[in-house]
């Protein structure tokens, strides 16, 4: 079987791993975007509301998984490298097996707390019992989620990045049916919506069981080695990923409370639709950065620092004709994207669309900030890489949260984001610029 990474390191191949991880990333943000397309049209902006505000909860799943997710990728990666292929496969299916362990703690532990999780934030009834019949049903599916961020990953890693796409197109489709049918047939409301995002992420689970069941693959299962050196290594590389993650759960909690504050629970719809927008844009930049991840990895196991330093390069130029793009779409199109979402007469449209327009310029560095995290991951430098996501993800948007919305008001909450991430990127510069030496990018 060829191994892909052996391919000259030109654009197009280049593109080759990193198109279909796009096109996966951008499906996936669908499948939380869809969710509430269907719902603030369907049942309201109470509703819409509630998505949001249960976030920081669904964000300490996605925390978990994506930790164990790209650590574990960018250590059996660099395994492969080594060509220590026996032992990087005993390593994934011990990982695997540690995201089901996972899974079933974190989801029994949630149905323990979900009654007291919204009890203390002045929630109206209504939006209170849209936020626990939606959280209820998606604790269903942790374990198929945990499963699909991982073999996601591990798809693009054994040269396998178009079958993950085709899965991430397929659920994200699947989702998209099943919100109409469920809410708009079946009358399920809310926990409806819950249902089909669950079941759309449990089509990549399903694909990847059998996938790496069988043995013709680059990655499969094998006899599991319990390795403690391993697990810690897949956690410390992934640590800054988790902490971006769960970092993202607090801050929208913070983003909810301000909002909550100064204009209510029609300030939550508005920033929610916001974050939808946020989304689509940050999933290009993830896409890429995780469709190339493996090939630093690898080529980093293999020290052939001539290939790495030619596609990090051409990543960064990438990477900003990204940035251009969607800085453009996204100013052309601010009250097209609002108006999916709400209706002209409604109070939040007006607040989504000056709250987009005051975001956007975000866009132009959160691509350099994603990229120079996941740089250091796949290096095996999770320390860098944790503090690059754990300052641009929290440290800078806490300090811009809790000073701009006091001086500014609503304006304030919406500068945050801009002025955080401004503040990583010179940070992200001035440490890829220290260890360019070191690893010869």
């Amino acid at each position: 079987m060829e191994n892909k990474y052996l391919r000259p390191d030109t654009l197009k191949n280049i593109l080759k791993f990193a198109i279909p991880t796009i096109v996966m990333t951008v499906f996936m943000s669908f499948y939380t975007m869809v969710d509430g397309l269907f719902v603030s049209n369907l049942i309201g902006t109470d509703a819409l509301s509630a998505i949001n505000l249960t976030a920081p909860v669904i964000s300490l799943v996605t925390a978990i998984s994506t930790m164990l997710a790209t650590g574990g990728s960018a250590v059996i990666m660099r395994k492969m490298g080594e060509q220590k292929t026996a032992e990087a496969n005993e390593d994934f299916t011990f990982l695997i097996l540690a995201n089901v362990i996972a899974g079933l703690f974190m989801s029994a532990v949630g149905y323990l707390l979900v009654g007291r999780i919204f009890s203390g934030m002045d929630l109206s009834a209504a939006v209170a019992a849209y936020c626990i019949e939606y959280l209820n049903r998606y604790l269903l599916f942790v374990v198929p989620i945990l499963l699909m961020n991982n073999f996601t990953l591990y798809m693009i890693a054994a040269g396998k990045s178009f079958l993950s796409m085709v899965c991430s197109i397929a659920g994200g489709v699947l989702n998209i049916v099943l919100d109409y049918v469920l809410i708009a047939i079946f009358d399920m409301g809310i926990g409806g919506a819950a249902i089909a995002t669950g079941l759309g992420y449990t089509v990549t689970s399903v694909v990847g069981l059998f996938l790496f069941s069988g043995r013709k693959s680059l990655l499969h299962f094998a006899r599991p080695v319990c390795r403690e050196k391993t697990l810690i290594s897949a956690a410390a590389n992934g640590s800054s990923e988790m902490a971006s993650a769960l970092v993202t759960g607090i801050v929208t909690l913070m983003f909810n409370r301000a909002m909550l504050t100064y204009v209510g629970e029609n300030g939550v719809a508005a920033i929610t639709i916001i974050m939808y927008v946020l989304m689509f844009a940050t999933s290009l930049y993830t896409g890429y950065s995780y469709g190339v991840a493996p090939m630093i990895s690898y080529y980093y196991g293999e020290g052939n620092h001539e290939k790495l330093k030619k596609l990090v390069r051409m990543s960064l130029k990438v990477i900003g004709s990204i940035a251009l793009a969607a800085v453009i779409l996204s100013y052309a199109a601010t009250e097209p994207l609002v108006a999916v979402f709400t209706r002209p007469d409604n109070p939040v449209y007006d607040l989504a669309v000056a709250g987009n327009r005051i975001c956007t310029p975000a866009l132009l560095l959160i691509g350099f900030n994603i990229f120079g995290s996941s740089l250091f991951t796949a290096l095996s430098n999770g320390a860098v890489s944790a503090v690059l996501a754990f300052l641009r993800s929290f440290v800078f948007m806490v300090i811009a949260m809790l000073i701009l919305p006091a001086v500014l008001g609503v304006t304030g909450i919406w500068l945050a984001t801009p002025i955080a991430e401004l503040l990583a990127f010179l940070l992200t510069a001035a440490l890829f610029l220290r260890y360019k030496k070191r690893y010869q990018y």
